[in-house]
């Protein structure tokens, strides 16, 4: 209402009743889902070591353990129970099957359960061997969660307590800091509910400030400080087993009175043979009925058919009241009234009873069963002893009687005093068993009605259940439809995507896919060798991600240029590695000509660029053959072993040798002999300064003339720079008497 700015209630009522969303938000308040791991870890230790093992005790393996975790909240005390029924069954070393059903009406409060992520504060609650073993940390740190083995256990459901069907057959229930948020008839109403769902012997464990309260003959206190409770077994079983489907829902507007205190449960059978025995020991007695408050019968000693026989009809609680043969019932309901209300031994001798054709006299008490300090019984007991008198009279005598007389007055003032006291207790049982038969009358009426209102309940939750299978069976189908055609999309999208992930690795073409913000969206292999990329760097920012470029660095600037224009966008790059690529950044296009973001490409030219300088280098070299060709001088390459390599045209105008034969020859036999010790000489020299000067010297030509030429040298170097060849270029000199005539000439 404060929220709202609502100062009246009716106000806030009709919003609410307005404003549906308000409705779940003020229910989400009224929660209140507090817990956390191992909560009271005194209480857990206890439950640990004398609860868990408990569990598995007599069960054979392969058996189902079922544990129910009512009010889980966020599911923290349900995994916290898991944990310690993993660590029982490694202890065990055998194959069990275990169930934990967790339960909360906060539907938000069960998907953090099912989700099982917590955040790393639990180290605090959780001990560090627990959490290796049983969680796994985040990867950012700041989370653990539950491994898988530990969630298999459990299932997580959204129930409401008080008006959904509870689990059955459990071997332990777990319901704490629940019912101190409920009122007095509801929390009975609950334990009842938890017996009932509990097998024989199962365990209930409460909150620190929660007790079993008034229902202590359904429960019994295991460890009272852990509140940890034991299942009793409750001798009117039958009913509860066909009343308990119904205790749902448990809130009703008008609740059922409770039943008298005396039909309770009671302790076990060998409990119950043990405070027989022992009251018979002290009263010396051979047949003898242990019972309740009620007559219903507890445990037989003895042979007791003299007494008692089965009574008639459907089979179903023994009462001794019912199977008491004629003559001793009424004595009987008597004394067992008088022993209830007095908490005093009643004592009836000389009953006769009828028992096969003839009549026994019977001597009848009633005594209050007493369970001694060390065990007070939680529900008042009654030993009824039966006693055989005299013989058996004749079937049909009467009993004997004096005759009238004068001194027979003060007997009869005594047996009319009798038989008045009998009819004064008689009164009182009738008014007794007429009261308890209005509250039964009450109690039957209050059911008869719950029971119709469910039976009505049930019928329309048929009905809605039919209609509903039939929706889900047609909404099956079509699912199975729906289904048939997506799997088909699917194998045809699997198909295409290998298809393009094939086509895009076997291109060779490193590829990246942006979005608008630069976001890395898709990139092949190749582009992991320009741009430093793994799988991971998906989903950031290409500014991010370092590249190998050269001397690059607007790629970022270039990609937003073509978003901004449309305007494609080409470069030639270079990686450190020296390989050479074209970078094309276009334009991301859908199939609706819609822009969503931008393709950055890098093709390989590194191969094309070398061709490109290779044929640039061929085109020099054949300038210089042209140039070599064409020359008038007689130009020629030998290598260091004396051999000729290159011989020009001008070469054989000179010298007469055509190209093949001159490559035939060696250099030294072109050589005049005199000259053949300074041409060694000059190769050396050669070696040592990779040129010589142009000098004179004599060369021999096809027909044997000794020419005289000028030779210039030049050394050839390999890329080590060593020499591997030497080129020439000889030029033939003027004769003496050209020379003479060329000086005299004015």
């Amino acid at each position: 209402m404060a929220v709202h700015q609502i100062e009246a209630l009716d106000s806030y009522v009709k919003y609410l009743q307005q404003t549906p969303v308000e409705i779940q938000a003020l229910f989400n308040d009224l929660l209140i889902g507090v817990t956390n791991f191992f909560r009271d870890p005194e209480a857990f230790a206890v439950l640990q070591a004398q609860v868990i093992p408990k569990l598995f005790h007599g069960k054979p393996a392969g058996s189902a353990v079922r544990v129910w975790c009512s009010g889980c909240s966020t599911g923290e005390e349900a995994y916290s129970i898991a944990i310690l029924l993993q660590e029982q069954l490694d202890v065990l070393r055998a194959s069990y099957k275990v169930q934990v059903f967790a339960t909360d009406i906060d539907s938000r409060a069960i998907a953090v359960a099912r989700t099982g992520l917590y955040p790393a504060g639990i180290a605090d609650d959780v001990s560090p061997e627990r959490l290796g073993r049983f969680f796994t940390l985040e990867s950012d740190g700041s989370a653990y969660r539950v491994n898988k083995g530990i969630r298999d256990l459990l299932v997580f459901s959204e129930q409401d307590v008080i008006k959904d069907p509870p689990f059955s057959k459990l071997d332990l229930i777990s319901c704490r800091n629940l019912m101190i948020y409920l009122g007095p008839e509801l929390q009975k109403k609950l334990i009842s509910l938890f017996h009932y769902a509990l097998q024989p012997g199962g365990m209930l464990f409460l909150g620190t400030s929660e007790t079993a309260g008034e229902q202590g003959d359904l429960f019994t206190a295991l460890e009272r400080k852990a509140k940890i409770y034991q299942r009793k077994e409750d001798f009117q079983g039958a009913q509860r087993a066909a009343l308990g489907r119904f205790l749902t829902p448990l809130i009703d507007p008008d609740p059922v009175p409770p039943r008298s205190a005396g039909k309770t449960a009671l302790p076990a059978k060998l409990s119950l043979r043990e405070l027989t025995e022992q009251t018979l020991l002290l009263h010396l007695t051979a047949v003898a009925a242990l019972v309740n408050g009620q007559g219903d019968i507890l445990y037989l000693h003895g042979r007791t058919g003299l007494y008692l026989e089965p009574t008639p009809g459907e089979a179903g609680i023994n009462n001794i009241l019912k199977m008491a043969r004629p003559g001793l019932r009424r004595d009987l309901t008597v004394a067992l009234h008088k022993a209830a209300s007095g908490g005093e031994t009643t004592a009836l001798d000389g009953v006769r009873v009828k028992t096969n054709g003839h009549f026994t006299l019977v001597n009848l008490s009633v005594c209050p069963v007493l369970g001694g300090p060390a065990a007070p019984l939680e529900s008042p007991l009654f030993l009824v002893m039966l006693d055989k008198a005299s013989a058996a009279l004749p079937a049909g005598l009467p009993a004997p009687t004096q005759s009238p007389g004068p001194d027979t007055a003060p007997d009869s003032r005594a047996q009319i005093a009798e038989l008045n006291e009998e009819l004064q207790a008689k009164d009182e049982y009738l008014r007794a068993a007429n009261e308890e038969l209005e509250t039964t009358n009450e109690e039957l009426k209050s059911s008869n009605e719950e029971m119709q209102s469910v039976n009505e309940e049930l019928q329309s939750t048929n009905e809605e259940l039919e209609t509903s299978k039939e929706e889900m069976q047609s909404i099956n189908e079509e699912l199975s439809t729906v289904n048939t055609e997506l799997q088909t999309k699917v194998a045809d999208l699997t198909r295409a995507n290998n298809d393009m992930n094939n086509l895009l690795a076997g291109t060779g073409i490193g590829t990246v896919f942006v979005d608008h913000q630069l976001r890395i969206l898709r990139y092949t292999p190749a582009a992991s060798q320009i741009i430093n990329l793994i799988l991971s760097d998906v989903g950031r920012p290409i500014a991010h991600i370092v590249n190998n470029l050269v001397g690059y660095t607007t790629l970022v600037a270039d990609v937003q240029a073509v978003l901004q224009t449309l305007v494609p966008k080409e470069a030639q790059v270079q990686t450190g590695e020296g390989n050479s690529y074209t970078l094309r950044i276009l334009p991301y296009r859908t199939l609706d000509n819609v822009i969503e973001g931008a393709v950055i490409t890098f093709v390989d030219v590194t191969d094309l660029k070398r061709t490109r300088e290779s044929l640039q280098k061929a085109n020099a070299l054949l300038r210089l053959a042209v140039v070599v060709r064409d020359a008038h001088d007689a130009i020629t390459v030998q290598d260091l072993d004396d051999r000729m390599l290159a011989w020009n045209p001008g070469a054989e105008q000179l010298y007469g040798w055509t190209e093949a034969e001159a490559l035939k020859m060696t250099v030294s036999a072109r050589i005049p002999k005199p000259l053949h010790s300074s041409t060694s000489s000059k190769m050396r020299q050669l070696s040592a300064t990779h040129s010589l000067e142009p000098f004179d010297t004599q060369r021999l030509t096809k027909d044997g003339r000794v020419l005289d030429i000028s030779l210039t040298a030049t050394a050839l170097l390999d890329e080590a720079g060593q020499m591997y060849a030497v080129a020439t270029t000889e030029r033939a000199c003027a004769s003496p008497a050209t020379q003479a005539a060329a000086n005299t000439t004015p």
